[in-house]
């Protein structure tokens, strides 16, 4: 698997060529404002909300002796958990609404790569948002599951190092598996497609990983994520797919 999750990573590097020669840019107008907007929306939440959480955390501490020093604790406790469950909120958002714009973009990385007569499932926009959406909501869901018990495992002492490394890896999976999706929706049908990025989990926890880094440059990050991040996974996906046919092919030969 971490072959899988370095190749992940190298699939960045050249992303900016690659969308200047196919003219990739004018797809992600309004993806890049949806990632923008979303962002400020859930950034401005996630200040206020932050201290009414860190007040509720601090009256777990009944005692008068420590207590501003809990109260701090708790702010700073209430300010991760609501940045945490941000993130996971913009990424299913943003990714579930640029669906429609992000899978023309695999489309045409597929027929650079492959050529015209590769062969994929013909979706609608509509089609596609409602794919987005499913698999947001899905992802969403699986990942609040995995997310809960690792904010409290960040509890214990010394332990809660390793919640972050896990947070870390879960947001950067269900990252990944969002952008490979773009274009999987061509090839394979919702439960396929699931049981494939399963089967390449390190693609996207690597692809994943890019992505939540860039999250943390200011502005530039949250406005080239998606064209970065989109490309790198359509293209190792797109790869990988082409692996699959082929060696199922061989397979279907060997059988003649």
């Amino acid at each position: 698997m971490v072959k899988n999750i370095l190749k992940g990573i190298k699939a960045y590097a050249g992303t900016f060529k690659l969308i200047g020669q196919l003219g990739l840019w004018k797809y992600f107008g309004i993806p890049m404002a949806i990632s923008f907007l979303t962002a400020v929306l859930i950034g401005f939440s996630a200040w206020g909300l932050s201290d009414n959480l860190g007040a509720f955390i601090s009256k777990i501490w009944f005692w008068e002796w420590g207590a501003e020093t809990f109260r701090t604790i708790s702010d700073f406790i209430g300010a991760l958990i609501i940045i945490a469950f941000g993130i996971i909120l913009y990424r299913h958002i943003v990714m579930a609404l640029s669906a429609p714009f992000m899978s023309p973009v695999s489309e045409k990385i597929e027929k650079h790569l492959f050529g015209e007569n590769h062969s994929h499932r013909n979706t609608s926009n509509a089609e596609q948002l409602w794919r987005g959406i499913r698999i947001n909501v899905r992802n969403l869901l699986m990942e609040l599951l995995l997310t809960l018990p690792i904010i409290l495992i960040g509890f214990i002492p010394v332990v809660g190092i390793i919640s972050s490394v896990l947070l870390f890896l879960v947001q950067s999976y269900y990252a990944g598996f969002g952008n490979m999706d773009y274009t999987l929706e061509r090839h394979y049908k919702y439960a396929e497609s699931i049981e494939f990025v399963k089967r390449n989990r390190g693609l996207a926890i690597g692809n994943g990983m890019v992505f939540m880094l860039m999250l943390l440059i200011p502005v530039i990050g949250i406005i080239l994520v998606l064209p970065l991040s989109v490309t790198a996974a359509s293209t190792e996906t797109l790869k990988v797919l082409e692996t699959t046919k082929q060696i199922g092919f061989n397979r279907d030969l060997d059988k003649n």
